[in-house]
């Protein structure tokens, strides 16, 4: 489908920003505008004709350092359905293995004039890093511990489309806060829009900075569920742990993990949030997160895809001189 007067990509862009790497510094303006944007290709994906022109002849690299389905496949859709060339490279068979720098990789990748990179690496400052060197957009898929900003905004369009607003809000976010770079890119966030975060966790799985963050902690989950109208829960992040923070799983559960008998101390419409993967039984019941009425995991996955559309347009509509120019 040719973009046209009423296609999304023809309204007008004051994104001021190349880059995509973290939800904070994005003023209140910023996240509404890619809300507003993503609202119309949530419209656009659920029609027969799904494509639009916005990336025709542009190119689209997804680098990930570290496995992923769900980001991975969402930026790989989201490309294809704004028309762009997509590629995506695979780092267990690449010359990373074989020794080859970060800063070298950006540099080869540079040559090949992508108009977008998106990264994902487990180092935490690492796609900054990469953003330094090259002349293209960059936006972030996950570094380290650091930020994921298009996670955030997807939770932050699922919790639009559900209350009509995100300002006033009470959000708890559960689980593994120390580890998580969604929780950081929702606090930063939802701080912004005006919501009022809460972190929910045992001490061991909270940084020791985090009230600087501008949230309420607590550490019982049915003290901090109390009148919150969003449930956000978290997995725990084994494979980033280096020691034991929790006794046991079974423990865990019993004391941190979602159920209807905690989950009643919220609102009684509260929403319930996940980004996944899940682990059941775990950080989250099987009957809570498979609620129709008020798990919304499901319509999180839905709303990446065209928040991650939304994203590429802005930045590529920034694009506007010869490659390598004005970026």
């Amino acid at each position: 489908m040719e973009p046209d007067a009423t296609s999304p990509s023809a309204s007008e862009s004051n994104f001021g920003h190349r880059h995509l790497l973290g939800t904070e510094g994005l003023s209140r303006s910023d996240v509404s505008q890619i809300l507003d944007l993503s609202d119309q290709y949530v419209e656009q994906n659920r029609q027969v004709d799904k494509k639009a022109g916005v990336l025709r002849g542009r190119t689209l690299i997804n680098l990930f350092f570290e496995n992923s389905t769900r980001t991975r496949t969402s930026f790989e859709l989201a490309g294809k359905r704004l028309g762009g060339d997509v590629i995506n490279m695979s780092v267990s068979t690449s010359s990373i293995k074989k020794g080859e720098t970060l800063i070298d990789t950006a540099m080869t990748l540079n040559a090949m004039h992508p108009d977008v990179l998106v990264v994902r690496h487990g180092d935490s400052g690492a796609v900054q890093l990469l953003a330094e060197k090259v002349n293209c957009a960059v936006i972030n898929a996950g570094d380290g511990s650091h930020e994921h900003p298009t996670q955030a905004l997807l939770d932050a369009l699922t919790i639009r489309r559900r209350k009509g607003h995100l300002e006033g809000l009470n959000v708890a976010i559960c689980g593994d806060v120390t580890h998580s770079r969604v929780a950081r890119s929702n606090i930063y966030l939802l701080n912004t829009m005006g919501a009022r975060v809460r972190v929910v966790a045992p001490p061991t799985l909270l940084p020791t900075y985090v009230e600087r963050l501008g949230v309420e902690v607590h550490h019982d989950l049915r003290d901090g569920l109390t009148d919150c109208d969003i449930v956000m829960m978290l997995r725990l992040q084994t494979e980033r742990m280096q020691g034991s923070f929790v006794p046991s799983m079974r423990e865990y559960f019993y004391f941190h993990g979602l159920d209807y008998d905690k989950l009643a101390a919220a609102k009684p419409d509260a929403l319930i949030m996940h980004p996944g993967p899940m682990n059941r039984g775990v950080e989250i019941d099987s009957e809570v997160a498979d609620d129709i009425d008020r798990s919304a995991i499901h319509e999180q996955v839905e709303m990446g895809v065209a928040v991650r559309m939304a994203c590429l347009d802005l930045l590529v509509r920034n694009q506007t001189a010869p490659w390598g120019l004005n970026r």
